[in-house]
């Protein structure tokens, strides 16, 4: 009988997950289910084949003390921002990700945000849990419409693209910005911005979904919100440090923006900015984008799939490295 791959799982995963790693491997998981560090990686990883990680940090030094064993690190999530490309290319440690099974859930959650923001849903929360809602009148708690706005999409990809498709059917015309331009099929009647600029000059609402790097860092600073028209609502479903954050909240208390709903931040969990918390036009959620049982077994599933190719020595649907 052919010996089956060793696998240490980081986190706890959906139970359909944890059946189907413990049937296809020799698994050993983190049951305690706190994110690891680095040293506690490699102290885990000592005479396993492969990783399955959510969010830990892998960098260079990381990377470089591994034991030989591993050859490929599985990332649960399709973000990869937190694994070092580059050293693992050179360790010559392959590494995955799982892109498609949370589109759905994530754009599900950017229309959520999107209707919050517009329409002071945080606020009116908050006056029913205080008990203190003073009744129906015209001009209390008045929001914006979607209808007829211009939401800017930067970042066209899977979500981007879902998100597009929802908002559509709330009457909102779509433009965006992406790297090149889709084909007129994709594109389904958005509109193409040349550049990031031009999108944001054009977006009354502008949703984040492009990738973390060293290029969009920060990309959301003052300079580009003073590009946005007055009153403009942002989306931020990607990553938090795609935005400034002093810069944001300035305009939100300025007025410049109009409102923001966000799903992902800086410093997230422990050093988000306090000050997102103490706005009344903020609508926030803790990083639940894909939190649906459903997209995070897929999630599992499509990070063993790319485990699963690895050693069958097929190819991997997901490589990235």
């Amino acid at each position: 009988m052919k010996k089956k791959p060793t696998l240490f799982v980081t986190r706890k995963m959906p139970p359909l997950v944890t059946e189907r790693a413990s049937k296809s491997y020799n698994a050993k998981f983190n049951n305690a289910d706190f994110v690891l560090n680095g040293n506690e990686i490699v102290k885990a990883a000592q005479g396993v084949d492969g990783l399955l990680i959510v969010n830990e940090i892998i960098n260079r030094e990381t990377i470089f003390t591994l034991p030989a064993t591993v050859k490929i690190i599985a990332c649960f999530t399709a973000g990869y921002d937190h694994v070092d490309l580059s050293a693992a290319k050179e360790r010559g440690i392959v590494v995955t990700n799982a892109p498609d099974a949370l589109t759905d859930a994530v754009a599900d959650i950017t229309l959520l945000l999107l209707l919050g923001a517009s329409r002071r849903a945080s606020e009116g929360e908050a006056v029913m849990r205080s008990g203190s809602w003073p009744g129906w009148h015209a001009l209390y708690m008045v929001g914006s419409a979607l209808g007829g706005k211009r939401l800017g999409i930067l970042g066209m990809g899977r979500i981007g693209r879902a998100v597009a498709q929802r908002a559509v059917a709330f009457g909102l015309e779509i433009h965006y910005h992406n790297r090149s331009r889709l084909d007129v099929n994709m594109e389904a009647g958005a509109i193409w911005h040349e550049n990031s600029e031009e999108l944001l000059q054009s977006s009354d609402i502008l949703s984040l979904h492009c990738p973390l790097n060293d290029s969009s860092r920060n990309f959301l600073n003052s300079k580009r919100i003073a590009l946005l028209p007055k009153g403009a609502i942002i989306v931020n479903t990607a990553r938090g440090d795609l935005v400034d954050d002093e810069a944001l909240i300035e305009a939100l208390k300025s007025g410049h923006i109009k409102s923001a709903g966000l799903d992902v931040y800086q410093g997230e969990p422990n050093k988000v900015n306090p000050g997102y918390a103490l706005l009344k036009n903020t609508f926030l959620l803790p990083h639940i984008g894909s939190a649906t049982i459903e997209a995070r077994t897929g999630m599992g599933f499509q990070a063993l799939d790319n485990l699963d190719a690895y050693f069958s020595r097929r190819k991997l649907p997901n490589k990235l490295v």
